[in-house]
């Protein structure tokens, strides 16, 4: 007969054995390798973030900031300012209501193959974009700033729809429990608590989908790179001056003034996506703290 095997006591210490101490060796290691892959992150990002710094520090002054080329970036500011606003005027109600649509009234299976859709766009190279928007509505057109913004939503739009949804998600499902037993229609309860109460978080994915679109470049090559640095412009159906053209312009140029107005140009649109995400952050974090009081 087979001797039956030992039955463990329940009051006996825990000894550790040989595979445990091969998954605390594991967790180490894994441990270890997550802790230095983030110092490396923030290793490069300091390094990046000291050269601009240091090299675009000397070109900033209150000329600088508020002047045409070649003495100032005045009118590269103000045309990003209206390029990227007028992009969160056309993504941000896109998103919120196709996040509003995906956590309220789409099924399971159209909830997932949406959110690959916004995944996989988040994803696309701008330069892509840009390209699309280029033979869709400029060739035949003429640059503006508009189609930039065109551009730019397309980029914001997944950003601010995914965003949005997380946060919709956290709204507590007792809020829509309590309208549908009074009665209230479903619309109805969306507009007036289930939006209210994620304001905070839907604020949050717009800033940071801003702070995104205004650094980026390939698409505003296709839309609105033939402009006058010297001169202030408003209207969105020309092309408008804008800061990360800007930048192109002047690394190509050989003129060491031209290279030290790049590091200052540089240095601001940072100074402004680090702000702006701060921003972000800070809404974010009163957000949470709404919701969860």
């Amino acid at each position: 007969m087979s001797q039956r095997a030992a039955i463990p006591d329940p009051s006996a210490p825990l000894t550790p054995s040989g595979n445990l101490r091969r998954r605390q060796l594991a967790s180490r290691i894994a441990v270890f390798g997550a802790t230095a892959a983030a110092v490396l992150a923030v290793a490069v990002l300091g390094i990046v973030i000291y050269s601009v710094v240091a090299r675009g520090a000397s070109a900033l002054s209150l000329d600088f900031l508020i002047k045409g080329a070649p003495d100032g970036i005045g009118p590269m500011l103000v045309g990003t300012g209206v390029i990227v606003g007028i992009a969160a005027l056309i993504a941000t109600p896109i998103g919120v209501a196709i996040a509003l649509f995906l956590t309220e009234y789409a099924g399971r299976r159209l909830t997932s193959l949406i959110q690959l859709t916004l995944d996989l766009m988040n994803g696309l190279p701008s330069i892509i974009i840009g390209l699309f928007v280029f033979i869709l509505l400029v060739e035949g057109s003429g640059q503006s700033g508009f189609f930039a913004s065109v551009a730019l939503a397309i980029i914001m739009v997944p950003l601010i729809a995914r965003g949005t949804q997380e946060v919709l998600l956290l709204v507590p499902q007792n809020l829509r429990e309590a309208a549908d037993a009074l009665g209230v229609a479903r619309w109805r309860a969306v507009l007036t608590i289930v939006l209210p109460s994620a304001m905070g978080g839907i604020l949050t994915a717009t800033v940071l989908s801003v702070a995104r679109a205004a650094g980026e470049t390939a698409p505003l090559i296709f839309a609105s790179n033939t402009f006058d640095p010297a001169n202030y412009s408003l209207n969105p159906f020309e092309a408008l001056p804008n800061v990360p053209i800007r930048i192109f312009q002047l690394s190509e140029e050989p003129s060491p003034t031209a290279i030290s107005e790049a590091w200052g140009l540089s240095l601001t649109l940072v100074s402004l996506i680090l702000f702006a995400s701060l921003g972000a952050r800070a809404l974010h974090a009163r957000s949470k703290r709404r919701m969860a009081s």
